[in-house]
């Protein structure tokens, strides 16, 4: 589920949410849970040579590759930390990302207030996040396809609904909403919605948990690569101030 903005299918949300961010020359930008890097390098650009930029992560494996990837870039800091604990001074940052963390973290409201504690008065935030309640998966067998999602909703992810939460999580926690706004990735190729998606990888689990019919999820996993293929989810992003 981690790699849907690396498809195709996931780049255009990944776009518009730096856009909308609209990160400027000599300002902080923090990218919570900011994984291998990715967006690092484009928020470096925007922030100028006047500029920082941290990434955080509580992942080893992942900062090793940030660093790699930003190694050349001065206004980079990368930083080992939680993200309900956030290494930043208060009140310290002007723009601020948290893509697709959310739904992994153990409490969303803590790492949003984390998140208001380190921006000052004025910042931009800017939130993105799936619900996979929306995920849909075209199969002859219906049945299957919407226990498929059940499973993915209620064992896969700790928070598969917190895509429809954010605008309402984010006000609770003092942000004021500027932006709410839904994408639909789509899906055509069975390999790289695969590969994105965990089809196969999470029917195998459900299958092993006894949610699913070995039989049966088989053979739905089966037809999928058989014929015209179509999958899609919802992506909410919500623009936020401080």
């Amino acid at each position: 589920m981690l790699q849907a903005a690396a498809s195709a299918a996931g780049r255009g949300y990944k776009q518009e949410l730096m856009e909308l961010l609209d990160v400027q020359p000599g300002q902080t930008a923090l990218d919570v849970g900011c994984g291998p890097g990715t967006d690092l390098p484009t928020l470096a650009e925007c922030v100028g040579v006047s500029g920082t930029v941290i990434g955080v992560d509580r992942d080893p494996a992942m900062l090793a590759e940030a660093r790699r990837r930003t190694s050349d870039l001065p206004a980079v800091q990368i930083r080992e930390a939680d993200a309900h604990a956030l290494p930043v001074e208060p009140g310290t940052v002007d723009r601020a990302k948290i893509d697709r963390v959310l739904m992994h973290v153990t409490e969303p409201a803590s790492v949003l207030a984390q998140l208001h504690l380190a921006t000052r008065p004025g910042a931009r935030i800017g939130l993105a996040e799936p619900d996979w309640d929306t995920l849909v998966v075209d199969a002859e067998d219906l049945d299957t396809s919407r226990a498929f999602t059940r499973y993915t909703t209620s064992e896969v992810v700790r928070h598969a609904t917190i895509g429809r939460r954010l605008a309402r999580h984010a006000e609770q926690t003092g942000f004021v909403i500027e932006t709410v706004r839904a994408t639909t990735p789509v899906f055509v190729d069975f390999e790289d919605a695969d590969r994105t998606l965990g089809l196969g990888r999470n029917m195998q689990q459900a299958i092993q948990d006894g949610h699913i019919d070995e039989a049966r999820g088989r053979r739905w996993f089966a037809s999928l690569s058989e014929g015209p293929f179509f999958a899609s989810f919802t992506l909410v992003t919500v623009i936020c101030s401080r």
